[in-house]
């Protein structure tokens, strides 16, 4: 009997030990990183009410309360994903920016912000639709930001006067492409998403580039 209970103590320990080894090891600082990352893979799968901190925390492989070390709830995992979101965004910006020819770059830009929507469509989602970001600010004309760097490109083709509504109206267009490709809005066959995003860049640019007409003379068409 008493080598059986040995036996029993034996095999539980050995499963207790490969159980645990299972788990992935994150030192101190990492768990941060890893839990963004988990959480942006989350979101492509379903959206943030499916999101939670103890079930990241169960895929991690640590304790429930071991994120609750790094966030303080919920919000504060979302709004890193968010801020993860727009540094990867500008990034990808910066890579195809060309400072000598803003055009070629504005186009470019769209083709980059509709192709990381559709990649990346629960970070989308989430990085445009709850409240401007207040701590890092993305919406200003810091050209570290995204939209800075797009802002900057617009003031190298337009006058200060019309600066705002260029920026308005390329956003308008990019990101309302964006969210239409994102949302499976637009009819027909599946569109090439590259393709259609230079498409709309190129009539935008084109647009800016062109001399508007009289507010009246409009109307009176």
């Amino acid at each position: 009997m008493q080598s059986l209970r040995f036996y029993v103590y034996i095999v539980y320990t050995w499963m207790y030990a490969m159980s645990t080894s299972k788990r992935k090891p994150y030192h101190h600082g990492d768990l941060h990183d890893a839990l963004i990352d988990l959480a942006v893979k989350a979101l492509d799968k379903g959206g943030p009410e499916s999101l939670t901190l103890r079930g990241l925390a169960e895929r991690a492989g640590v304790s429930g309360m071991a994120p609750y070390r790094h966030f303080a709830d919920k919000a504060a995992l979302l709004a890193a994903t968010a801020r993860r979101g727009f540094a990867e965004l500008r990034e990808r910006l910066l890579r195809v920016d060309d400072p000598e020819d803003p055009s070629k770059s504005l186009v470019a830009f769209g083709v980059v912000y509709v192709r990381f929507a559709c990649e990346r469509p629960g970070l989308f989602r989430l990085m445009f639709g709850g409240a401007p970001p207040t701590d890092d600010d993305e919406l200003t004309d810091d050209p570290r930001t995204v939209f800075g760097l797009i802002a900057t490109r617009l003031a190298d083709l337009t006058p200060p006067k019309r600066r705002r509504i260029a920026f308005v109206a390329a956003w308008s267009a990019i990101h309302g492409l964006a969210s239409l490709m994102v949302s499976g809005r637009l009819r027909g066959p599946p569109p090439d998403a590259a393709k259609l995003a230079e498409d709309v860049g190129a009539i935008v640019v084109a647009g800016l580039l062109a001399e508007p007409a009289p507010y009246k003379a409009r109307a009176a068409r």
